[in-house]
């Protein structure tokens, strides 16, 4: 299926799709290691960063970029974060199974701040995010021991667990739908009205291991990205299995062989937060925004010097920061210090995100 500037008449209007990062702004200081997850504040002008460093770091978006304001240790590698809906506490979670949580509204003006930390998991924590229900905040994490657990930071125990059937790699929350994405390519869909029952279970649309899944703003449905440079656009209810599709990204062509194609993974997906388009970014150094109700490429960017390993929307949508690191997928041996480790802001302007008009917003 050739989709989203694949076809040859999406390669004649190359111009109109390309878009550039000449205006992007690096971020200084960044974190020491690879930046495995970052998240805007839904509330405030507030971009939180975790690294392999061991950190996490909150930066305050101004005009000119963005300054340093705190940072907090945690235990082990940060693997995940996520923001309260109010904006008011940052939660992480790390290698040692720890979840971290720091509460904004009694942290000093800047500077290091000290989290609250309860071992969460067996094993390590990989998605951190918050939801709402009857009025109340609660935190989901999710762990390679095989579990998503809900706490209401109230005591030290989880007031529920949902068993998975492999370990979480990624998991995502929209309103009522979380979405849970495992080893061995299994999706969990659960409605958080009860959450400690699996709505749902699929077997990822793609043939390889799963990156990153990530939740429509509208909560009907969820991309999924993969190792092997393909997105699929899934919905929940059967009802709409026909608007189900995938599609190549995140592929270059050899140069010296035109059937062949070098393949890079998709490792993070975001949904602007107005629009309902998303962005794709992968380990080929290059991000894309698209429009999945046209089943349209809105903008292509060039490379970046390096893999980008994570992304995010600003909460009105008029930022996109992306993180240049080492994803890993190299091994051990790749991680040298030469290795770029960048933090960039992308000013969102004109139509760069808007969907195509005509196209119907689900």
């Amino acid at each position: 299926m050739a989709l989203f500037g694949t076809s040859s008449a999406a390669a004649s209007s190359a111009s109109t799709t390309q878009g550039d990062t000449k205006n992007d702004i690096e971020v200084s200081p960044v974190p020491t290691d690879s930046i495995q997850e970052l998240q805007f504040s839904p509330t405030a002008d507030f971009l939180a960063v975790a690294s392999w460093d061991k950190k996490v770091y909150i930066y305050e978006i101004n005009g000119s970029g963005a300054n340093g304001k705190w940072m907090f240790d945690c235990q082990g590698y940060v693997l995940g974060l996520g923001w309260s809906k109010d904006g008011a506490r940052l939660a992480a979670g790390d290698s040692t199974g720890m979840l971290n949580i720091v509460d904004l509204r009694s942290a000093p003006a800047s500077g290091q701040i000290q989290a609250q930390q309860a071992k969460a998991h067996a094993e390590a924590v990989k998605c951190v995010r918050w939801f709402q229900m009857g009025g109340k905040d609660f935190v989901a994490t999710g762990s390679w021991d095989k579990t998503v657990k809900y706490w209401d930071l109230q005591g030290a125990e989880p007031v529920g667990t949902l068993n998975t059937t492999e370990r979480v790699y990624s998991m995502d929350i929209k309103n009522d739908l979380l979405v849970v994405a495992t080893a061995e390519r299994h999706i969990h869909m659960v409605n958080l009205n009860e959450p400690t029952k699996i709505y749902k279970t699929i077997t990822s649309p793609l043939k390889w291991q799963t990156r990153v899944v990530s939740c429509f703003t509208d909560a009907s449905g969820f991309a999924v990205g993969s190792i092997e440079g393909r997105c699929a656009i899934q919905y929940v209810e059967d009802k709409d299995v026909a608007l189900n599709f995938s599609f190549k990204c995140h592929r270059q062509q050899d140069p010296s062989n035109r059937d062949v194609a070098k393949v890079y993974s998709v490792n993070a997906i975001s949904f602007h937060p107005q629009h309902g388009t998303f962005s794709t970014a992968g380990s080929d150094g290059t991000f894309h925004f698209w429009d999945k109700d046209a089943k349209h490429r809105l903008k292509g960017y060039p490379e970046v010097g390096g893999s980008i390993t994570a992304t995010g929307f600003s909460k009105d949508g008029n930022i996109f920061a992306y993180a240049v690191s080492y994803d890993w997928s190299k091994g051990y041996a790749n991680n040298t210090p030469q290795y770029p480790l960048k933090l960039k802001l992308h000013p969102v302007v004109g139509d760069e995100c808007k969907p195509r008009p005509g196209s119907k917003k689900r």
